[in-house]
């Protein structure tokens, strides 16, 4: 996923597919908007996702962009325009603060209604689905994943300045420093050099422990892991 709590940018549309993707079915309301008075109808469930008690308040256009994200506003406000005068089918993903200063995930889909006669779109209904719950589940998911790929990155990098360390009797910096200037010299990432010597000199499979030759002459054309 694009959108990850905190960050500051909005989830986009196609998020909604992934937000819904697994896990127990998120909280679902209609809703009903009068094109002419600018009110909504809302079900139970809607009041409760912007934080009311069901018919504390009476929904208008006005509320419902009061209560969006400020860095949602604008675009939830032009995908309701564009609905409005066209009545097609749409679907947004937006951020809301709710009644008790909650940011909530939403998201919308609907379709217009014309007038039978006139032709022109009278009311725009639909759905609201609060997907903040399995969104902070995707996130943390997608955040899980990123530490554990983090974690292994610096576990093969410690075990590659610890074969330099070894071979040629020089303290963690140098090792390192090793390595770096490795990876400048030849464009290949530190984590990519680091996984090929350890794979190379000290791999369950290596039997004979390397040379300092056999480890200056590698750092000097290191191998790409894919060339292995």
């Amino acid at each position: 996923m694009n959108f990850t709590p905190g960050s500051g940018q909005p989830p986009s549309d196609s998020d909604i597919e992934e937000v819904l993707g697994g896990g127990a079915r998120p909280p679902v309301g209609r809703y009903r908007l009068n094109l002419a008075t600018g009110e909504w109808a809302w079900s139970d469930e809607v009041y409760v996702m912007h934080g009311f008690a069901p018919g504390d308040i009476v929904p208008t256009t006005p509320l419902m962009l009061s209560h969006k994200h400020p860095d949602d506003r604008a675009r939830v406000d032009g995908v309701l325009r564009q609905a409005a005068e066209t009545g097609q089918p749409f679907s947004s993903v937006h951020r809301i603060v709710d009644a008790a200063g909650m940011t909530r995930t939403l998201a919308v889909t609907g379709q217009g209604q014309r007038d039978p006669v006139t032709g022109k779109v009278t009311e725009l209904f639909g759905y609201f689905i609060d997907v903040t719950k399995a969104q902070r589940e995707a996130a943390s998911r997608e955040a899980t994943a990123s530490i554990q790929a983090s974690s292994e990155r610096r576990s093969v990098i410690e075990q590659a300045k610890g074969v330099l360390m070894v071979i040629h009797g020089i303290d963690e910096e140098a090792a390192f420093d090793q390595l770096r200037e490795a990876s400048n010299q030849s464009n290949i990432a530190v984590r990519d050099i680091a996984y090929s010597m350890v794979q190379l000199f000290s791999g369950p499979d290596v039997t004979v422990f390397p040379t300092s030759e056999a480890i200056d002459k590698f750092l000097a054309d290191p191998i790409r892991p894919d060339d292995l």
